[in-house]
């Protein structure tokens, strides 16, 4: 509009107005080997089991459109059904007892001087980078029946790993040995973080003993950290399948098959490659709705 002036200082102005030139190319050059294995690695893929859920393919995804049959035989298929109350059951077990557990280790390394903080820390952590293969040889000798570890101390002869009751709770337990020590190097850099001005001041302002440090002060600034490690099991934990496949194999009477190992067998085992792939893109939505519940729930409880 004429005579109309702008209101920019004449700083923001120049800065906008210049351009270098070929920036925008230089940026595209960045991003085109992200965006590459981005779209070939993962949303290919995903879009491939989309379009095999809606086919009758076996397992090298030869096949023909078949619509929504099989989402109507998902939702009556009992063993599914089944396979995800197992996870479900699996996630209660692990998510929160791994959440705490990496919290009260980490408020324990937290006091301890800094040479053997180091130390405990590398002890902690080194289960978390062995392979599941070698976690369940180790748990398979430790909780034998005959010559195991843990029934010798405990005084007891259970079949951990056989049994109807304890299978499943043998299975989170080993897993959370296995996973703890990731959460507890997240808790020790959310505590680091703490300035130490707020405990001193508060100690001026009359708090006493350290659980009102951890009332006041520490559990509310390390929220924000305790909140990513719980979505983050819960996104991991509801993906669970090596630990039951090796430990178990889903048994005993299928009490350990978990949602995604009910996938393996139906498409790698009994060829219904369009059927296993229905069962990944329901779990895939199931990990996506309770992601969103849990981020949801975890606001409500961070608000004042």
């Amino acid at each position: 509009m004429p005579g109309a002036t702008d209101k920019r200082p004449r700083g923001a102005r120049a800065a906008r107005e210049k351009v270098v030139p070929g920036t925008g190319r230089a940026i595209l050059f960045l991003l085109a080997p992200f965006s590459f294995f981005f779209l070939v690695f993962l949303i290919y893929p995903t879009l491939n089991v989309v379009y095999l859920s809606f086919t009758n393919s076996d397992i090298a995804g030869v096949g023909k459109l078949i619509g929504a049959a099989n989402y109507l035989k998902l939702f009556r298929d009992r063993y599914f059904w089944d396979s995800l109350w197992h996870t479900f059951y699996f996630v209660i077990l692990t998510v929160v007892p791994m959440t705490a557990l990496g919290l009260v280790f980490a408020l324990l390394l937290f006091r301890l001087r800094k040479r053997t903080k180091s130390i405990a820390q590398i002890l902690i952590f080194l289960p978390y980078i062995l392979p599941v293969s070698v976690v369940y040889r180790i748990w398979q000798w430790m909780l034998d029946t005959n010559y195991g570890i843990v029934n010798h101390l405990l005084n007891l002869n259970v079949d951990w790993f056989h049994d109807v009751t304890w299978a499943m709770p043998a299975v989170a337990f080993v897993t959370i040995w296995w996973g703890v020590g990731f959460n507890v190097l997240l808790f020790v850099a959310g505590l680091e973080a703490i300035p130490r001005e707020y405990y001193e001041a508060a100690t001026l302002d009359g708090m006493k003993g350290p659980l009102d440090s951890f009332r006041y002060i520490t559990w509310p600034l390390l929220w924000p950290v305790t909140s990513v490690v719980l979505i983050l099991q819960l996104i991991l934990q509801l993906q669970i399948l090596t630990q039951p496949y090796l430990m178990t194999q889903g048994g005993p009477f299928n009490k350990t098959r978990v949602a995604l190992q009910y996938m393996y067998v139906q498409a790698f085992q009994q060829n219904h490659g369009g059927y296993g792939a229905t069962i990944a893109v329901a779990v895939f939505v199931v990990i996506l709705l309770a992601s969103a519940l849990q981020l949801k729930v975890i606001r409500l409880g961070g608000e004042p």
